[in-house]
Parts: structure tokens; sequence; C-alpha cells
């Protein structure tokens, strides 16, 4: 495809907020020819999730008329799924999909560039990295690991999970063996669960054989695919750890560096054009995978008041003990929070007040 047409039809120009890379005298330049392996924590049977990684490397592809080539490989393939930052960093594939919460166990803010307990939603997440200081605190401590970060999809408010059994209070945790990422995990431990980090492909089979009580991973579009309403029936939310869950594409620093510069700009502008697409698929699809959950048996309940309150504690406990014990993180949790405490009262007078009011008048109208 002839670039001027890609950018067209893709609107990345509009997307990235900058045009500048594609002026004339760089559309001009010649193309030379470059491979790449890409590897991801995901695979095929997580479309939202892996066909945007899928929708980045045929676009980048495509505005370079061929010539950049970027081979995707599921999680599995080169490296196991929770190995990807350590591959690309090493310098054994050029980039990477995954989501940078996984990484808590090396340093708990890579958490900061996925999700961390009653954070920022997908809207605010995107205004942080792009508007306020997040791209820039995020880059400086991924250049620790020789790795530059790129913000590639966000799903949305997560699910709080499937659980074999109902909670009805803080002391139904106690003891709950549950599937969960990271940071989510330390906090819900202080609640009494015992926290599980397993990857995407084996969860299925060990909530089936009861290793597991509990899991979460995204919501009802992947929590569909992957059954878990089959053996486990209280669908629960919301999921607080995650108000939204960005997902990252990771590029070896030195490989980047070697690019030419209007390659390093397709990479950033299609990135971020490929990002927009995961939140619209979760949007659109959602709905309707939630429904057909219901249908199969799933029993959707809110979590109780106090299991909120009780989080809501136990996760600014456990934010001061990281602060207290690392100045970077504290760093990042400094900024991500005021940025978080400016924005959510806006967030409640405008949108907040308006999708309660139509939420309330649309259940009214069902039931008149």
């Amino acid at each position: 495809m002839e670039r001027r047409s890609f950018l067209k039809k893709a609107g990345v120009g509009a997307v990235a907020g900058t045009t500048a890379a594609f002026a004339a005298p760089a559309i001009a330049q010649s193309n030379p020819k470059i491979n790449w392996k890409m590897t991801s924590t995901y695979g095929p049977s997580l479309p939202a999730l892996f066909g945007t990684a899928q929708l980045f490397t045929k676009m980048v592809e495509e505005a370079t008329e061929g010539n950049f080539q970027i081979r995707l490989y599921p999680a599995g393939e080169i490296v196991p799924g929770f190995e990807v930052m350590d591959a690309v960093g090493n310098g054994t594939v050029e980039a990477g999909q995954t989501a940078s919460y996984y990484f808590y166990g090396k340093d708990p803010a890579f958490s900061f560039d996925t999700a961390v307990p009653f954070g920022l939603n997908a809207r605010q997440m995107e205004a942080w990295m792009y508007e306020g200081d997040g791209m820039k605190l995020m880059r400086e401590l991924f250049a620790t690991r020789n790795i530059v970060n790129f913000p590639l999809g966000n799903t949305g408010t997560q699910m709080g999970g499937w659980y074999r059994k109902e909670i009805n209070s803080v002391e139904d945790l106690k003891g709950l063996k549950m599937r969960t990422a990271g940071f989510a995990g330390e906090v819900l431990a202080r609640l009494g669960v015992v926290p599980q980090q397993v990857p995407p492909g084996d969860i299925y089979p060990s909530l089936e054989k009861g290793t597991l009580d509990a899991v979460e991973f995204v919501g009802p579009v992947d929590d569909e695919k992957l059954g878990f309403h089959k053996v486990a029936k209280y669908y629960y939310y919301p999921g607080w750890w995650e108000g939204s869950a960005q997902v990252s594409l990771y590029i070896n620093q030195d490989a980047l560096a070697t690019l030419p510069k209007h390659y390093q700009e397709i990479i950033a502008i299609c990135a971020r054009a490929a990002s927009g697409k995961m939140l619209t698929t979760y949007d659109t699809q959602g709905p309707g995978a939630l429904r057909r959950l219901i249908a199969s048996g799933a029993v959707l309940k809110a979590f109780p008041r106090d299991v909120m309150d009780a989080s809501f504690e136990a996760s600014q406990v456990v934010y001061k003990e990281f602060c207290d014990q690392n100045a970077g993180f504290k760093k990042i949790y400094d900024n991500y929070m005021a940025f978080r405490d400016e924005l959510v009262p806006w967030f409640r007078v405008a949108e907040g007040a308006y999708d309660n009011y139509l939420g309330m008048a649309l259940a009214n109208r069902r039931r008149s």
C-alpha cells in the first residue's frame, strides 16, 4: 500500500498528534529492508489482545511498503509469556507485547505502566501517558532494562473475576487461592487471599482441577473464550485493581536506535493508532459476551461495600510501604496519584453524573 494512502486511511497522523515525520522530505526517503522478531505474552486464543499486536505489525509493514517487517510470535514459540521483558531487553527479540505489571517482581513501579489498585481509568491513563508525565517517567524506568516502551492498547475497567463460592464479606476472602497479577496480589494478600501468578494458557486447567479457587483475567470478551464460567459460577465486579489495564509494546533500545528516523516515527504512530482498536473492541464486544455468560449460568454480583472499603485501605498501606522502600516507586506514585486526584472529581461532575443518570433511566424504562 502506498504510504500516503495508508496514513490517510489509518488517520495515524491525527492520532499521533504530529505529522512532522511524514512531511515530504521523510516520504521521499528510501526504505531499507529490515526484519524483526516480536514476541507476545498472548496468543491467537485472545484475539482482542493478540490481534492488536497483529494490527500493529501489519500497519508498520504497509507504512514502509513492505520493507520493514516484524514477525509476531505468540507466547511460548520463542520465549514463555512472562519472559517478554528479558527477551526484549537482552536482544533475543527486537520487540514484544505484554502487560508491564507481570514484571512486578523486578520492580513494583512497572505496574504503573499497566494498572495499580484504585488507579486511572482508560481515558485518564491515556491522558497521563500523553499529556501528563506518564510517558517520561515510564521511559526513564524502562531505560534501566534497555527497553523503549509504547502504549499498545487498553482493556478498559476489568471485572473482579470468577469465584467458586460467594463473597459476602472480607472473611470469605481468607485462604482463597486466586490467580491474579502483581500489585493486586500484594493487596489481596493483606485480606487473606493466597495470590497465584499463572500464565493465561494455564488458568482454566488450574481452576478446573481445584488448584485455584478464583481467577481474574480481563472481562467478558476474554473470559468467555477461556471458559471460566464452566468451572466457577460467581462473576464479581468491579476489578478495583484494574480501573483500566494498559498493554505495552516493548522495543529493544539498541535496535530502535539503529532504525532510520522515519522508521522510528512509524513505530510510534502505528502503535498509537493500533492502541485505539483494542479499547473499541472490548467496548463493542463486552455487552454481548456478558449477556451470553449470564445466559450460560454465570451469576453476576457486585463486591460488597465492606470488601471494597477493606481493599482500598489495604492498598493505601501497601503504597506507603513501597514508597518508603523505593524512591523510584515514590517518584512515579506521587505524580500518578496527583494526576488521578485532579481528574476524578471532574469525571464525577460530568461523565459520572451522566452515566449514572442514563443507567438509572434505562433501567426504569425496561421495568415500565
